[in-house]
């Protein structure tokens, strides 16, 4: 647009505005990670990963507030887990895939020590490779 005196200014300078959401925490500048929603019905709060869109009544929230954020008294907070962050395996996952390797050795240590013994327990198996039996028809 124009004036009698020329193109007008803006009395504010405008800053570029950037693709990225930022926190929309008071004086904090830095990249949002996650969404906050609150379900007014059921006194809770729902941390989830950064939706799609920003919605009006949603707030984005940085690493630092997300891990931070508190719940009113009397209100639950509930963190949904980002599902393209690897989940990080506790020491009783990790001692529980441990222990089914140690059984899935044992299989093939039992079946060369035991032989025939096998066998002959089960008078219906012809013949087993590995987990798999192969079991003789009822007809013959």
């Amino acid at each position: 647009m124009e004036s009698r005196r020329g193109p007008l200014k803006s009395a504010v300078p405008s800053n570029v505005v950037s693709p990225v959401r930022r926190c929309s925490r008071t004086a904090c500048g830095r990249p949002a990670v996650a969404t906050l929603t609150y379900v007014y019905a059921d006194s809770t709060a729902v941390l989830g990963p950064l939706a799609t869109y920003a919605e009006p009544h949603c707030y984005d929230l940085c690493a630092e507030h997300s891990e931070r954020l508190t719940a009113p008294r009397g209100w639950e907070v509930v963190r949904l887990l980002d599902g393209s962050a690897p989940a990080q395996p506790s020491g009783d996952d990790l001692e529980a895939l441990a222990n089914a390797v140690r059984e899935a050795a044992k299989p093939q240590q039992r079946a060369a020590e035991a032989g025939d013994n096998a066998r002959s327990a089960d008078p219906m198996e012809v013949a087993r490779r590995g987990h798999l039996r192969v079991l003789r028809s009822p007809d013959n």
